[in-house]
C-alpha cells in the first residue's frame, strides 16, 4: 500500500478527491465485469478528466485541454464517452 510522501501532507486529500470524482462521475454508473473493463473505464475516464473536464481552480479550463479562443465560432459539437455517461463539448472549426 502506497503511503502518504513525506512532508506533503495534502497529497492524501488530492488522491482522495481524485478517487471521490471518478466513483461518482463513472464507476458508481457502470458494472464492471473484470479488471480489463476497469483499466479501459479508468482509461477513458483519465483522458476526459485532463483534457475535456473543467476544473475549477483552473478558471473552468481542463489541464492539458486547448486555450479557449475570444471569440466563439462554428458549430457547437458533442463528443459522448463512456457509452453517453460522460459528454464533451467544443467548437467545430469553422
Amino acid at each position: 500500500m502506497a503511503t502518504t510522501p513525506h512532508r506533503a501532507p495534502r497529497a492524501n486529500a488530492v488522491c482522495e478527491r481524485w478517487i471521490g470524482s471518478v466513483r461518482r462521475e463513472a464507476l458508481d454508473w457502470l458494472l464492471i465485469v473484470s479488471e480489463r473493463h476497469l483499466w479501459q473505464v479508468l482509461r477513458e475516464y483519465v483522458e476526459h478528466y485532463n483534457v475535456a473536464r473543467p476544473h475549477r481552480s483552473l478558471g473552468l479550463r481542463a489541464p492539458l485541454g486547448e486555450e479557449a479562443s475570444g471569440q466563439p465560432i462554428g458549430e457547437v459539437v458533442c463528443r459522448s464517452r463512456l457509452g453517453g455517461l460522460l459528454h464533451e463539448y467544443s467548437r467545430r472549426a469553422a
